[in-house]
C-alpha cells in the first residue's frame, strides 16, 4: 500500500473513535513498554541526558502529526528576541538529507531544502535566528552555541531525552485532541497521555481549545490560535492579496503537512470553496502534482512553499500563519519562560 494511503487510513482509524484491530493493540502495548523502559533508563541514570551551556526550551507533542509546533517556535523566537535574548533553534530536519547525517548542519536562507528539510528552512527565513539541523540534538545544540545564542529552542524534541531541557511545552491540536488515546501504531500517541501532566506548559491550538481540553481530560492549558489573512505569491515577489478576496471562489488547496485538514478548514472558514489535495508530511512535490489545467487559484501552506518555488506560476499562492493567544495567555507563558531563564 502506498505511504500516503496507509497514512490516511491509520489517521482515519485513530480519530474515528473505533476500536483498533487486536494486532495493532498488541503492538501498541509493546511500544508502550519500550517507551516506559526508555524513560526509566534516563530517570535512573542508565542513560544520561546531556546538558549544554545555555537554557533549552523544548516544544513538542505527544501525538504523531501536525499540532502547530513550528508556528509556536517562530513566535517564541520572535518574542524572546524582542525581550533582549539571542535565541536559536535546533531540530532533526525531517525531509532533508542532514536528518540522517552525523555532522550538524547550520541552515542559511539559501540552504537546499533537500539537505536541511522544509521546516528548518521555513524557521530560518521567518525568524532570522540561527538554526541547526541534525540527528544528534546535543551536537546540534553545541553547534548552535558557537553562533552566540543564549537560549536554545528545540523544535519537536519532547521525546529526545538525551538533550537535557529547562522548560517543556507540549502542543495539542484542539480538533483532533489525543485521538483514540492508544499508543502507536493503534493510535496517534508517541507517549502515554499522562506525559502531558509532566511538562511545564500545555498549549492547545484551536478556537475550541479550553472546552476541548476539558472534554479530553487534559491539564489546564494556554489557548493558541493560528491566523492568516494575506496570500503571498509563490514566486516570492509581487503584491499580497487578501484571503477574503477569494471568498465564494473555487480553489485548489495543496497541503503536505502533519494535519492537512487544518489548512483546508482554515480556507473554508474564510468562505472559499476548497478542492482538497492532501499529501504526506514533508512531501517532495513534482511539477505534475501541481497541474490542474482549469485556471483556478492554487493555494498552499508556507511550509510547502519553500519546496515549490521552482514551480511558481500565475495564480499560485501560499498562506503564512501567525500565532496569537487568548487574553493574557501569551504574556503568562512568556513570564514563566522568563522566570525559568533568569533562574
Amino acid at each position: 500500500m502506498p505511504r500516503q494511503a496507509l497514512s490516511l487510513r491509520l489517521q482515519a482509524m485513530w480519530y474515528a473513535g473505533t476500536l483498533p484491530p487486536w494486532p495493532l493493540r498488541a503492538l501498541s502495548r509493546l511500544f508502550g513498554l519500550m517507551v516506559r523502559l526508555r524513560r526509566a533508563a534516563y530517570a535512573r541514570g542508565v542513560w544520561v541526558s546531556r546538558r549544554v551551556a545555555r537554557p533549552v526550551i523544548v516544544v513538542g507533542n505527544v501525538t504523531v502529526g501536525g499540532s502547530g509546533k513550528t508556528p509556536l517556535v517562530i513566535w517564541l523566537a520572535q518574542q524572546l528576541g524582542e525581550r533582549g535574548h539571542r535565541p536559536g533553534v535546533v531540530l532533526r530536519g525531517y525531509g532533508g538529507a542532514a536528518a540522517t547525517g552525523r555532522v550538524p548542519c547550520l541552515v542559511t536562507p539559501d540552504s537546499d531544502v533537500a539537505v536541511v528539510g522544509d521546516e528548518a528552512l521555513l524557521l530560518r527565513r521567518r525568524t532570522g535566528v540561527p538554526v541547526v539541523v541534525g540527528r544528534d540534538r546535543v551536537g546540534a545544540a553545541e553547534r548552535l552555541l558557537a553562533t552566540g545564542v543564549d537560549v536554545i529552542i528545540a523544535d519537536d524534541g519532547l521525546q529526545h531525552l538525551r538533550l537535557a531541557r529547562d522548560f517543556e511545552i507540549a502542543v495539542v491540536d484542539a480538533t483532533r485532541g489525543l485521538g483514540n488515546r492508544y499508543l502507536l501504531p493503534a493510535g496517534p500517541l508517541r507517549e502515554p497521555a499522562e506525559r502531558l501532566s509532566q511538562v511545564d506548559a500545555v498549549v492547545i491550538n484551536g478556537e475550541e481549545g479550553r472546552p476541548a481540553a476539558a472534554a479530553a481530560g487534559l491539564p489546564a492549558a494556554f489557548l493558541m490560535r493560528l491566523g492568516g489573512e494575506w496570500l503571498r505569491p509563490l514566486a516570492g515577489s509581487g503584491d499580497a492579496v487578501a484571503l477574503s478576496s477569494l471568498a465564494g471562489q473555487r480553489v485548489h488547496a495543496v497541503a503536505g503537512i502533519g494535519n492537512p485538514g487544518r489548512f483546508f478548514s482554515q480556507l473554508a472558514a474564510a468562505g472559499l470553496q476548497v478542492l482538497e489535495h492532501a499529501f504526506p508530511d514533508h512531501h517532495r512535490y513534482r511539477a505534475s502534482e501541481l497541474e490542474f489545467h482549469d485556471g483556478l487559484p492554487l493555494l498552499m501552506t508556507e511550509k510547502d512553499a519553500v519546496k515549490c518555488r521552482a514551480f511558481a506560476g500565475a495564480n499560485r499562492w501560499y498562506l503564512p500563519v501567525a500565532v496569537s493567544f487568548a487574553g493574557a495567555d501569551g504574556e503568562v507563558l512568556l513570564a514563566r519562560l522568563q522566570h525559568c531563564l533568569a533562574a
